[in-house]
């Protein structure tokens, strides 16, 4: 990204313990919901990025194709279906793709990379006065 690196709000945090203090236009999820293996875990993300994405989340994590573990660490493999019915209240599906990744030991693991649209939510009318 050269130069424009520094228009990016760049954040490193446990995400079950993230407390923003605004919200994003982007959520970029690079390998680290697939890390997330209890419901607990999984519904304080969702909860989050509800929260505070305004724009679009963009999550990729192992495929049901990738590996089963990583660094030593359990993880959680998603399809298509899986990732999308997670995030379906709150996000709609643009668009999953899924991609070899190589690492740097030469091995390849399977991702799937899914972007999201923030659903627009619908305020409840205020009741206008009586006379």
């Amino acid at each position: 990204m050269g130069e424009k690196a520094s228009k990016v709000n760049w954040i490193v945090s446990d995400i079950t313990e993230f407390k923003p203090h605004s919200s994003f236009d982007v959520w970029h999820d690079r390998a680290t919901f697939h890390f997330l293996t209890t419901d607990g875990q999984i519904i304080k993300y969702i909860k989050q990025a509800t929260k505070f994405v305004s724009g679009y989340l963009v999550i990729g994590t192992f495929s049901q194709n990738g590996p089963k573990k990583c660094s030593g660490l359990e993880i959680k493999q998603y399809n298509e279906e899986e990732l999308t019915s997670e995030l379906k209240k709150g996000f709609d599906k643009i668009r999953c793709v899924s991609e070899d990744h190589t690492t740097p030991f030469n091995t390849i693991q399977n991702f799937l990379f899914c972007s999201f649209k923030r659903q627009l939510t619908v305020k409840p009318a205020i009741p206008s006065p009586t006379s």
